[in-house]
């Protein structure tokens, strides 16, 4: 969008690279909604250029990848930042079988000027982090816009993102439907337009950061709701007996109180977890976890209800005994360090049994399968129909034939058909 200081240097190193190493390709620009002449400029370089109505990013790219005509794509900024005449390590990692060919300007060098310091220092190093943390990838620059893939492979993955997050949604899609992934060395200059560039720091930062938390539901719900549920666990647990001691500090029923709210808060956030993984599997935005699968069918409704009303049975024991403590004191005041220890740890049960119960019955629900259709179901169909249709027509001309009788001209000897 708007790089015509620049789009033209851009075709001709992409152009003069295929031409040195004799690759059959074209260069396809995906124009974003130019208003500076962009368009003609890049057409008389000798690129192709199509429309993208859609704005952004993400969209650009898609309409550039879908438009392309080739077995495989190198897409790249038009600024001239990225060195298109050195597209080669890309092509080779191509034809050895990658699906998904990644540079790295870490490995490759980033001129100075080339990247502010919030990007190089904090922003990409940062995000590729948690990338690689959340999900099984060695990429080391996951927002390096100069990258290579099957086009064929990227198309089968859906992707969705129209902003700045679709780099991360590439290589994270790629990685989790197992696609061969490489990386190689790339460059980085300083780009040579004299407007401000498009990309937002710290709002297309938290949209990648965002992107990567949805589509972790491990990280973003299980590990701190598992973290929440075991710090409440063992500090409830001690507590229920009397006060805790750590030197000069006291934890007494206030602590309990929140201790209980961190188990809950955990079990609800480990739920969601759960939850997010069926629902994503079953849309298809996240390939189906084998242990979710293995859990959701061993834990099933029925047992689902049985360990939810088991603690429900516990925690209404438990506002019993609370009931019988009460007694003791003639239904009189009540001394809060002692009541706690009963009601706390009871109505935590009695709040965990229904969330237990309504899990199993949520869970249950996602779990109803919809009848999908394979490629040789919907073949076997189309048979099928065409067979019955052969059958119908046959059956048709046969009551037809039977149908149609023979009438003598008396003047000629002519037969004529009657159709009855």
């Amino acid at each position: 969008m708007n790089e015509a200081e620049t789009v033209e240097t851009c075709v001709r190193k992409a152009l003069a690279c295929m031409r040195e190493h004799g690759i059959d390709g074209e260069v396809l620009i995906a124009d974003n909604g130019s208003t500076d002449g962009s368009q003609q400029l890049a057409r008389e370089a000798g690129a192709r250029v199509v429309h993208v109505d859609a704005k952004g990013y993400g969209n650009a790219l898609m309409g550039g990848i879908r438009a392309a005509r080739g077995r495989y794509v190198i897409m790249g900024d038009a600024d001239d930042s990225y060195d298109f005449t050195a597209l080669l390590p890309f092509v080779e990692q191509l034809r050895d079988g990658a699906d998904l060919v990644m540079g790295n300007r870490f490995k490759g060098g980033i001129a100075p000027g080339a990247m502010p310091p919030l990007h190089r220092y904090l922003g990409n190093p940062v995000l590729s982090f948690i990338g690689r943390l959340f999900f099984p990838s060695a990429i080391g620059d996951f927002h390096c816009g100069l990258r290579g893939f099957r086009r064929d492979s990227i198309l089968k993955l859906g992707l969705q993102t129209g902003g700045m997050e679709f780099a991360s949604e590439m290589v994270v899609r790629s990685t989790l439907s197992g696609l061969d992934v490489r990386e190689v060395p790339t460059t980085l200059s300083p780009d040579g337009r004299s407007r401000p560039p498009h990309l937002r720091s710290w709002r297309d930062g938290w949209r990648h950061l965002r992107f990567l938390l949805l589509y972790s539901p491990r990280w973003l719900f299980f590990i701190p709701g598992l973290i929440l549920m075991t710090v409440g666990l063992i500090a409830g647990t001690a507590l229920t007996f009397g006060p805790v001691y750590i030197g000069n500090l006291a934890f007494d029923v206030d602590t309990l109180v929140g201790a209980s709210a961190a188990m809950v808060i955990g079990f609800q956030a480990s739920l969601f977890a759960l939850f997010t993984k069926v629902y994503a599997a079953e849309e298809g935005f996240l390939p189906e976890d084998r242990r979710v699968r293995k859990l959701v069918d061993i834990v099933t409704l029925e047992k689902g209800l049985v360990a939810g009303g088991v603690l429900a049975l516990a925690g209404l024991a438990g506002l019993v005994a609370s009931l019988v403590h009460w007694q003791t004191r003639s239904f009189g005041p009540l001394i809060p360090s002692e009541s706690l220890r009963i009601v706390v740890p009871s109505a935590t049960a009695l709040i965990m049994s229904f969330q237990t119960i309504f899990a199993a019955l949520f869970i249950s629900i996602l779990g109803i399968r919809r009848s999908k259709e394979t490629p040789i179901d919907v073949a076997a169909s189309a048979a099928e129909e065409a067979a019955e249709a052969v059958s119908r027509d046959s059956a048709a001309g046969t009551m037809t034939d039977t149908m149609t009788g023979g009438v003598t001209d008396s003047g000629t000897g002519n037969l004529e058909g009657t159709k009855a």
